[in-house]
């Protein structure tokens, strides 16, 4: 029998290595290969180059079954400079594992061994290593390849450290987990002109001004108390000197909700008042909006399922209410029923919030994190 302790420090190790070398989204040759490379020393089927970079690997029980269940781990860095001196920080400037992808990664493959080792289920584990989940959609790529039409799951679950939680609390909730994350692009149009002369030049500065205080009305206003949402103006650019009026200005954010009717109403009443700014400045408006990633949102019964078994791995709990933040395995839950699940890592000396330049791993959590996945696979294969 594998024992998930003897495991520990080549996981570790693993963890740091994909560290010290992070790639962003489907660009994660290094990081696949390596994980290709692990599977197969465990005698585990591996299928490459979906969606790009990705790769599954596929084990079958020793007993018969026709459940199949995905686990899913993603394993691309950010666009951000660490600043933690540790001796496995980046190697590669710009680029870091500031969202602990690369700990997902190695609490999966640990997974893997000790299933690999003991394959006493019936049916199929599906483990789906992903690219490109940081805004680019790299789960949306792989479903577009394929990914359920050749590796069929019933289930799916991921596993996300937080470290809003203590190390080694386990969280879920059924519903609305995550929130759909929108982003929008408004240019607003005058005719530019003479600062001094400001009668013949349709302000698009001004314009931008009184759109940027009423999109702050949208939330309290249009959206129903009882639901959550958020909108936020980001980036504001426009003029180039002290004496021109700008012809063009641009206001960009996001918005962020949990309900495809408030989505749908947020986005309607930000035309509407682009109508009236239109009206009210004489200037020309344009939006783009773009819906990137849904809401992730858990099946009830398979949330309610790694509850109880995240009861037997370590604290389970329930999460009172879902973060605002967003995450590309909504495409995989639109598609099969499943959970996303959060692993807690907060500690003193893990306090760095995710996409912080100070953020690392916390390595502590690892094994339960492994046998969390290990647990999951033989509940749902039994």
């Amino acid at each position: 029998m594998t024992h998930i302790a003897d495991l520990l420090p080549d996981l570790v190790a693993l963890r740091r290595d994909i560290h010290a070398h992070p790639e962003l989204g489907f660009c994660e040759h290094r990081t696949a290969a390596r994980i290709a490379a692990e599977l197969r020393k465990m005698g585990i089927e591996v299928h490459e180059g979906i969606g790009t970079t990705g790769l599954v690997g596929v084990l079958k029980g020793k007993r018969a079954g026709a459940r199949a269940l995905g686990l899913r781990a993603d394993m691309d860095a950010l666009p951000i400079d660490e600043a933690t001196n540790l001796p496995w920080a980046s190697k590669t400037p710009g680029t870091f594992h500031g969202c602990g992808h690369d700990g997902h990664v190695a609490m999966l493959l640990g997974a893997a061994r000790v299933l690999s080792a003991d394959p006493d289920f019936a049916g199929t584990v599906n483990f789906i290593f992903q690219p490109a989940e940081e805004g680019h959609g790299g789960a949306r790529v792989m479903i577009e390849e394929g990914l359920f039409e050749r590796f069929p799951c019933d289930r799916v679950y991921a596993l996300h450290n937080w470290p809003g939680l203590p190390a080694g609390t386990i969280s879920t909730r059924p519903g609305a987990i995550m929130g759909a994350a929108d982003k929008f692009h408004i240019t607003l149009t005058g005719k530019g002109g003479h600062a001094a002369i400001p009668q013949d030049s349709p302000d698009a500065i001004l314009a931008a001004a009184s759109l940027v205080q009423q999109l702050n009305t949208i939330v309290s206003r249009d959206v129903p108390p009882y639901a959550a949402a958020v909108v936020s103006v980001t980036q504001i650019h426009g003029g180039h000197s002290h004496n021109v009026i700008p012809a063009d200005v641009m206001v960009a954010g996001t918005v962020r909700t949990f309900d495809p009717v408030v989505q749908d109403r947020i986005e309607a009443r930000m035309r509407a008042m682009l109508k009236g700014i239109e009206a009210s400045f004489e200037v020309e408006s344009r939006l783009d909006y773009d819906r990137y990633y849904p809401a992730t949102i858990n099946d009830r019964q398979a949330a309610a399922d790694a509850l109880e078994v995240a009861a037997t791995v370590g604290k389970a709990e329930l999460a009172p209410e879902p973060a605002p933040t967003s995450e590309d395995f909504s495409f995989m839950l639109q598609q099969r029923p499943g959970a996303y699940i959060w692993l807690g890592q907060g500690t003193a000396d893990h306090a760095a919030p995710l996409h912080n330049p100070q953020y690392d791993f916390n390595d502590t959590v690892m094994e339960t994190g492994v046998r969390l996945h290990v647990a999951l696979a033989r509940h749902w294969l039994a």
